[in-house]
């Protein structure tokens, strides 16, 4: 079966004859599989899961059961790997039940990781770094390009790069999105500064004062302004003593302010500006008389 697309469309896809499953129809009856015998997804992307959510998923659990079969795969004779449903299973086991529902699949381990990664990236309950890291694991460890993972998740390829840039941002700015002390508008204008401590000013600022995503954005501009002006300044050059002392001979001598360049090889220009007519007409009755 060919998985180009796949991930767009949720784990299912990834799944050989999942659709068939999904409608009431599955091509291998759902086994009850002893928990004791069931062991976590070694690739397991997530790394928190919310306790409280989970005891109220076990008392739901404990009342009416699991309604959605876990998919597992078979590793040993006796012993299976979760590919996906890690909440259910948690659950599952702090409500005491002995065995769950579960489709066994055949995966190997690559299949296994994008599986799992997938079933994370389709959740909403994400915060903006793991829905990162997960992207950066199928693009490293799935050998996928953005522009393949693009594909495969429905997402825009800037959608994908607008996440894997955050996993450049310092990490107590990472910290501070999963914490939800700012939001992932305000981290996308964060990263548009280059230097990490500044980032890390505008961030402190934006807690501590309460600051809206335009308000940063605002802050990022003028802070960028700030930087480009004076990398012009630095780039500009500066003439040598002696041509700065002819640019104020010639100055005074046209009473005007002259403008004087000159390159390294030699080459430049002298420029006589003037404001009205009369101005002209004095410059020219100047070097009329020069002449």
């Amino acid at each position: 079966m060919a998985r180009k697309n796949a991930l767009g469309r949720g784990l299912g896809a990834l799944i050989d004859n999942a659709d068939e499953v999904t409608k009431g129809k599955p091509v291998a009856s759902i086994n009850e599989i002893e928990i004791s015998k069931i062991d976590a997804n070694p690739w397991q992307p997530r790394t928190k899961f919310d306790e409280e959510r989970l005891n109220e998923l076990a008392i739901s659990i404990k009342e009416i059961g699991i309604i959605q079969p876990l998919t597992l795969r078979k590793v040993k004779a006796d012993r299976y790997q979760l590919i996906a449903g890690e909440r259910r299973f948690r659950a599952a086991k702090i409500a005491g039940l002995k065995s769950i529902p579960a489709y066994v699949r055949t995966a190997d381990d690559e299949t296994m990781l994008e599986m799992a990664l997938v079933e994370n990236i389709q959740r909403e309950d994400l915060d903006p770094v793991e829905v990162a890291i997960s992207y950066q694991r199928l693009i490293e460890e799935c050998k996928l390009t953005q522009e393949s993972l693009s594909d495969r998740v429905g997402k825009k390829r800037s959608t994908i790069s607008n996440y894997l840039r955050l996993l450049k941002l310092p990490a107590e700015i990472q910290l501070g999105l999963v914490e939800k002390q700012i939001s992932m508008g305000h981290a996308r204008a964060i990263i548009s500064v280059e230097d990490p401590a500044a980032q890390l000013m505008i961030f402190e600022q934006t807690i501590k004062f309460d600051f809206s995503v335009r308000k940063v954005e605002e802050l990022v501009r003028e802070l960028n302004a700030g930087k480009k002006t004076k990398k012009e300044e630095k780039a500009k050059p500066t003439l040598p003593e002696e041509y700065q002392e002819l640019k104020s001979q010639l100055s005074t001598f046209f009473r005007t302010n002259i403008q004087f360049s000159r390159s390294d090889n030699g080459k430049g220009k002298i420029v006589i500006p003037f404001k009205s007519d009369d101005e002209l007409e004095k410059i020219i009755s100047v070097l009329d008389n020069k002449g």
